[in-house]
Order: C-alpha cells, then sequence, then structure tokens
C-alpha cells in the first residue's frame, strides 16, 4: 500500500467499523471477492484503482482467474489508519454495485516462527537464503518477502533448550469470529488443543505427532 497516511485506530475500531467481507488479520484488512472470470475481475480492479486515486491510498490486489484478493494497511504507519478503513468501506461498495460476493472462505494468513536462543545469530542466516527484509519492530513479522508472496517470519525468544519439541510452527490469523469452528474442526479432524491460555490473542494446537501451529486473531493485542 502507499499513499496517504490518516489516524491509527485500533484493530478492535477497525473490526467495528468495517464492511463485510472485510476481516482484520494482525496488523492489515483482508477481504477476497469471487468474480467468476479474469474479464469481470479486471473490471473490479480498474474501479477500486479509480477510487484508490481520488483517497490518496492504495491497495494490495491479487487478481486470479475467479477472485480478487486485497490487503489493506498503511506501511508508513506500521498500523491500520482510518485510510484504510475508509477505502475498504469504498471497495466493499464497489463490489456491491458490481453484483461480487465475497468467497465462501473468511480470509487467512500464516507466518512462520523460529524459536531461538540467540535470535541475532541466525536472523540474518534466515533473512539470506529467503532473500528476505527487515521489518520495524512495530509489526507482527521480523522478516518478509519484498514481493509480498511468501509468509512472514518471526522469531520467538527461548529461554532454555527444547531438544524434544519443534522449533518451528505456523502462526495462521484467522478472523476473530470463525477461530472458535476452526479450533472444533482441528480437535474433530484427530487434533489436540494445547492450550488456550494467551486467548483471544492466540491457541495453540498440536497434529496427533505433536506439530504444533497457533491460531491467531487481532484481540488483545494493541498493547
Amino acid at each position: 500500500m502507499t499513499g496517504s497516511t490518516g489516524t491509527p485506530v485500533s484493530a478492535a475500531v477497525a473490526t467495528e467499523a468495517i464492511s463485510d467481507p472485510w476481516r482484520v488479520l494482525a496488523e492489515a484488512l483482508y477481504a477476497a471477492y469471487k468474480t467468476g472470470n479474469m474479464v469481470r475481475g479486471g473490471e473490479f480492479i480498474t474501479r477500486i484503482i479509480e477510487a484508490a486515486e481520488v483517497a490518496g491510498h492504495h491497495p494490495d490486489v491479487d487478481l486470479q482467474y475467479g477472485s480478487v484478493h486485497l490487503v489493506l494497511t498503511t506501511h508508513s504507519a506500521h498500523a491500520l489508519t482510518e485510510a484504510d478503513v475508509a477505502l475498504a468501506n469504498t471497495i466493499a461498495a464497489i463490489a456491491l454495485d458490481l453484483g461480487l460476493e465475497p468467497l465462501a472462505a473468511p480470509p487467512a494468513r500464516f507466518d512462520l516462527a523460529i524459536d531461538a536462543l540467540d535470535i541475532d545469530k541466525i536472523r540474518p542466516f534466515w533473512k539470506a537464503v529467503l532473500g528476505y527484509r527487515d521489518e520495524p519492530e512495530q509489526t507482527s513479522v521480523d522478516l518478509s518477502d519484498p514481493a509480498g508472496r511468501l509468509p512472514g517470519v518471526w522469531f520467538q525468544q527461548m529461554d532454555a533448550p527444547r531438544p524434544q519439541r519443534s522449533r518451528m510452527h505456523v502462526d495462521l490469523w484467522v478472523p476473530h469470529d470463525v477461530v472458535a469452528d476452526r479450533i472444533a474442526a482441528a480437535v474433530g479432524a484427530g487434533g489436540q488443543l494445547l492450550t488456550d491460555e494467551y486467548a483471544p490473542s492466540f491457541w495453540v494446537l498440536a497434529d496427533a505427532e505433536g506439530n504444533e501451529i497457533c491460531l491467531c486473531t487481532w484481540q488483545e493485542r494493541d498493547d
């Protein structure tokens, strides 16, 4: 996203202010619409570009054959802002005018978490091997793909070695209003809930062999 910054808003405020199907994941707004074909998707994107130019604020747009995927955040502020909320609602209105429906599955985002005893020692390796760039401390990841295509990476400080436990896990950001169903589905599919100690910020789950995933929401993260 490029353009104006606007006034920062909390995830809670943004959640109350945005129209469906937009959802807050980490420090960004996500939405996806069914278009059926690329011609209709192109028409949708043309309308979005026109609105974005008027607003002086621009989304990241991914045009696929039958859908359009959108992300809004204010990189210069390292946060959500009123400009993101306003443009999200404008895009929702454009989609409604074009008769477009959101994708059935809610938006989601996953990051890779790496536990380490010496983060400063291993961080350069992961930056180099992935071809990533450093991110500011205010963001939810430490390293990101410059092309914006691959998952972000963040490092978690370990206080002692854990040789019997995986030191990498997936963080899956999901909308706060679907996380309970996702947990139930995962447990029903043979998984286990390891802890809800940190809920509603995140829940730790694992498969039958102990491989872990954290289901994350924006809730209770504003501080």
